[in-house]
């Protein structure tokens, strides 16, 4: 129950990749070249279909959502060098880090306590005597599964001639999208988030936006990422992409999630996802408990079978509790991250409901 960290792969996805894991460098010009080259452009245009581009050429190959992510963020700030970055605290840390490495001046727009970003505050961002170079904003966030109003801060950003990039690295096979009908600039995207392989992802770029490259050195994707392709990666990520059904899984995780919540309830926990199902993404619950620490917790449900994520700083790389539930006011040192996927069943929503109580009341007795 951890599949916002990522997911396993969907079937027919090794077996599609197994023929090109040696395949040849695509950019030459013997046999076994231009046959690796026909597989990444199929792949390409696969995944193209399959995200609602208008085609090929609006798909930059990268190694995942977190370099595509530092593309977006290199090749805006260096088109705008004296403009701010703005970055709300519940973003990514991709995101927000590489607004920072980037030299510019980051504004972070407050959010509500669901971690929904105030449009006001885009705004007044925008109206400001300064240059924007970029606003970031994720579809859903990947911590608590809150929506962000999306369609409202592109249509702000249009108005005002500043690039807006989406991280949808959580959203992308669970929800319907499509990067013609949404109208962003520049959109990240992972496989393996979604059932495909780790190593691998693309940034969506507008047609007709031209950036400076992050990765130089070669003239592979068009001049806008050097190095050699992922023959294998890409085609797993567009057989990984096919697979997806983001409607009928949506409406199958929704269900799954309802009822982690109803069980949360029962444990006596507070709930840090929107209740609603329209303000959330289907897979993502996340929750606040009181008595004990996290860690504990995590130990407890991993000795029941049951992976779970936390956002405090034992559970992390990082020596610092979770930016996104700070800034909602919660306490990460407190918090449980449950995430489904493609291969959840209601089976394992039971065994949680089961586990997590006992485990909790365990480590309370424990305590005192």
């Amino acid at each position: 129950m951890d599949h916002a960290s990522t997911s396993p792969l969907r079937p027919g996805v090794a077996e599609a990749m197994a023929p090109w894991l040696g395949a040849a460098d695509p950019g030459r010009v013997h046999t076994e070249g231009r046959m690796a080259r026909v597989a990444l452009e199929d792949a390409r245009e696969r995944i193209a279909e399959a995200l609602g581009c208008r085609g090929g050429r609006e798909v930059v190959l990268t190694s995942g959502a977190t370099e595509a992510v530092a593309m977006a963020s290199w090749g805006a700030i260096r088109r705008t060098p004296d403009g701010a970055v703005l970055a709300a605290a519940v973003e990514h840390s991709c995101v927000r880090d590489w607004a920072a490495r980037g030299g510019a001046v980051v504004v972070e727009p407050s959010v509500d306590p669901t971690g929904r970003i105030e449009i006001d505050a885009v705004g007044a961002a925008l109206d400001g005597p300064a240059p924007v170079a970029l606003v970031n904003l994720q579809w859903g966030n990947h911590e608590v599964g809150t929506l962000q109003p999306v369609p409202d801060v592109i249509a702000l950003c249009r108005a005002a001639g500043v690039l807006v990039h989406v991280d949808a690295a959580q959203a992308v096979g669970r929800v319907d999208f499509s990067f013609r009908d949404l109208d962003a600039d520049l959109v990240s995207v992972s496989a393996h988030k979604l059932g495909g392989p780790r190593g691998v992802g693309c940034l969506l770029v507008r047609r007709g936006l031209r950036l400076e490259p992050l990765m130089v050195g070669g003239a592979q994707e068009r001049a806008r990422r050097a190095g050699l392709e992922d023959v294998a990666g890409a085609v797993g990520f567009a057989t990984a992409l096919e697979a997806c059904e983001p409607l009928k899984e949506a409406e199958v995780q929704h269900t799954l999630t309802t009822s982690v919540i109803a069980a949360l309830a029962a444990a006596g926990t507070e709930l840090y996802t929107p209740s609603s199902a329209r303000e959330r993404l289907p897979h993502i619950v996340c929750l606040g408990f009181h008595g004990v620490e996290a860690e504990p917790v995590l130990l407890g449900l991993d000795q029941a079978g049951i992976a779970v994520h936390s956002g405090s700083s034992c559970s992390s790389e990082l020596l610092e509790s979770s930016p996104v539930l700070e800034a909602m006011g919660r306490d990460g040192e407190r918090s449980l991250r449950v995430s489904i996927g493609w291969s959840s069943t209601a089976a394992d929503v039971e065994a949680f409901a089961r586990a997590l109580p006992d485990v909790l009341a365990r480590l309370r007795a424990l305590r005192a």
